[in-house]
């Protein structure tokens, strides 16, 4: 296989800030601003250096990237954080409906609702996938998706019960945010570029400071911004169909910059950490088998690939490419899931 997923570097800074400068605004976990990726490289490098799985899940961030085994290029990334909240307050929008009746005009009215509400604190989160554009073929993109849940399969006791991935919402051909302008935008004096851009690089304090706190009438919002609450960007829409596949579900929380929608599964019912299987190479040989997703290592020795496995008594046959792409050779342990 050409493709291995991998940890990332600081090396690989340059690689990132271009493939940030694709992705058309709204990607707060990937800015085009380079102090604010190499925060990240340096975060990450610590969770990865930090091998110790005991006590209080801490507040870590590991960034995995796409490489490109033959060129060495970089074509793609995700991320994945252990604990949202706990040194910032991780906001969403919560829908609600708040129900009245008037027995005079014999009539009962259920208004829809916007609280701010920061109910999804201490969940991990799974987000800044981003795959080049010129790599959007061959199930790469769903290689990075599911690499991430292997990995959290792999170091369990640093990740929460439950697990979040927020998808961006709609974003108009002019880079706003239909949702932003009809509600928080009026109340922050900046367009969704610049408040993206801000919370990207400087966090999100300033939501705290300037957001209203009393629930929002969906009802008083503009049509325009009505129609984009839950919904998902027209590019993200395979994400959240690859997230439904592995048992996320819209619990009605939406991103409070653009209104995407906020999908939520228990970690330990995600298909692929529940379905994947460990087990020892104990050949490797060209003849058939299934195509798989197959993970190896811990922390940053952490690496996963397509392969063609098939089982055996004592373990699973594994096909060459994906035994080379991952560096393993008979009796090596990894962990493998079916694509399908």
């Amino acid at each position: 296989m050409t493709f291995r997923i991998r940890a990332a570097g600081a090396d690989d800074l340059q690689h990132l800030y271009e493939m940030a400068k694709l992705t058309g605004g709204g990607f707060t976990n990937l800015p085009a601003d380079r102090a604010a990726l190499t925060a990240k490289l340096e975060r990450s490098e610590a969770a990865f250096a930090r091998d110790d799985d005991g006590g209080e899940i801490a507040d870590e961030l590991f960034v995995l990237i796409l490489e490109n085994i033959k060129t060495g290029e970089v074509r793609g990334t995700c991320q994945i954080f252990t604990h949202v909240g706990q040194q910032h307050p991780f906001y969403s929008y919560r829908l609600g409906t708040l129900t009245q009746h008037s027995r005079q005009l014999g009539r009962t009215f259920r208004a829809e609702m916007l609280s701010l509400a920061t109910d999804l604190e201490g969940s991990s989160e799974v987000g800044g996938l981003f795959l080049h554009p010129g790599e959007r073929a061959g199930g790469l993109g769903l290689l990075l998706a599911r690499s991430r849940y292997l990995f959290i399969r792999a170091h369990r006791a640093r990740f929460a019960d439950r697990v979040l991935a927020e998808l961006r919402g709609v974003i108009d051909e002019a880079g706003g945010s239909p949702f932003w302008d009809g509600l928080a935008g009026r109340f922050f004096g900046m367009n969704f570029q610049d408040a993206d851009r801000f919370n990207a690089v400087q966090g999100h304090q300033f939501i705290a400071d300037l957001m209203p706190k009393h629930p929002i009438y969906i009802a008083m919002l503009p049509e325009h911004a009505r129609a984009a609450i839950g919904l998902p960007h027209p590019s993200g829409r395979a994400a959240m169909r690859m997230l439904e596949n592995e048992g996320f579900a819209f619990e009605n929380y939406v991103d409070i910059f653009d209104g995407g929608p906020t999908m939520m599964a228990r970690t330990d019912r995600v298909r692929t950490v529940r379905d994947a299987k460990d087990a020892a190479v104990v050949a490797i040989d060209r003849e058939g088998g299934e195509e798989a997703i197959v993970s190896t290592g811990r922390l940053a020795d952490f690496r996963a690939a397509y392969a063609r496995v098939r089982p055996a008594d004592d373990g699973i046959v594994m096909s060459p490419d994906g035994a080379d792409a991952l560096g393993l050779s008979a009796d090596d342990r990894v962990t493998w899931v079916p694509r399908v």
